[in-house]
């Protein structure tokens, strides 16, 4: 995997050599406690900086989230939710596909990616994470405090005694500004993904490397520290990992940043980075 440098502020934008020879589809899928709207920032950028590039933006929303917030997902398994994201995708007429996951995405789309490899051009996983084989997200998690134990992510501030809305703050928050974060935390927390897939278990990395893929790594993310969002990058197999100077809502923080890279990795046929920064 190559690193690259992190984009230093919210508005600074890396300077690229981008051949605009070809048009793009991009599909966008949100992490935990999210849905399709945490996008908006950054396709509203994608679209700034890659007019000439795109064809169609997707977004999609797992049932229970977003636009399928009043569906009953009780029953659904992460099996059922990647059928029906891929079937979201096909029904749209996409084709060629750049699959772009935050955080708890990264789990659907290793189960995407290896039913439907061809349906993707490239798949980029901003900050996620994926269990290792026979555990759940919640084993991955843990229960203490970052560092207690080395194999547990952890929690930033100690989840038995600091209520939640407080590690709401400290997890997603870090790096915004005031009006930032109320408009975000006032909308976490309507969604909810299907609860049984916090216990799914049956990780296979195998076939992960049938897509091409990216690995978006923030550097202040207070969710997954960058530590482990190289682990996690290595188990999904990305050919490359890039950095930005962000905390885990990138792509409210840097919307700008994160769309750059974006539109540089989906259209990267493995050129190197000095072709394309």
């Amino acid at each position: 995997m190559t690193g690259r440098p992190a984009f230093p502020d919210r508005t600074e934008r890396p300077r690229s050599r981008r051949r605009r020879a070809m048009t793009m589809n991009f599909a966008f899928l949100h992490g935990g406690g999210q849905g399709s709207w945490v996008w908006a920032e950054t396709i509203a950028a994608l679209h700034a900086q890659g007019s000439n590039d795109i064809a169609n933006v997707l977004t999609l929303d797992v049932p229970g989230c977003g636009s399928k917030r009043d569906r009953r997902s009780d029953d659904l398994t992460l099996e059922d939710v990647a059928d029906e994201l891929i079937g979201d995708i096909e029904a749209s007429g996409l084709t060629d596909v750049v699959l772009v996951g935050h955080s708890q995405a990264g789990q659907a789309m290793a189960l995407m990616m290896t039913r439907r490899p061809r349906l993707f051009r490239r798949c980029i996983f901003v900050s996620c994470s994926i269990p290792l084989p026979n555990q759940s997200v919640a084993r991955m998690i843990g229960d203490g405090i970052r560092g207690e134990n080395p194999d547990e992510v952890g929690w930033p501030m100690d989840p038995k005694t600091t209520p939640m809305e407080h590690r709401y703050d400290a997890m997603f928050c870090n790096d915004m500004d005031l009006p930032t974060k109320a408009a975000f935390l006032g909308r976490l927390g309507s969604d909810q993904w299907p609860l049984q897939t916090y216990a799914y278990t049956a990780w296979n990395y195998d076939g992960l490397d049938a897509v091409a893929s990216t690995f978006v790594l923030c550097l202040r993310d207070n969710i997954l520290p960058p530590a482990w969002q190289n682990v996690f990058a290595e188990r999904f197999g990305t050919e490359r990992t890039v950095t930005i100077d962000a905390g885990h809502q990138v792509m409210n923080t840097r919307p700008h940043a994160l769309a750059e890279v974006l539109l540089i990795e989906a259209g990267n046929n493995g050129a190197t980075v000095a072709d394309t920064l």
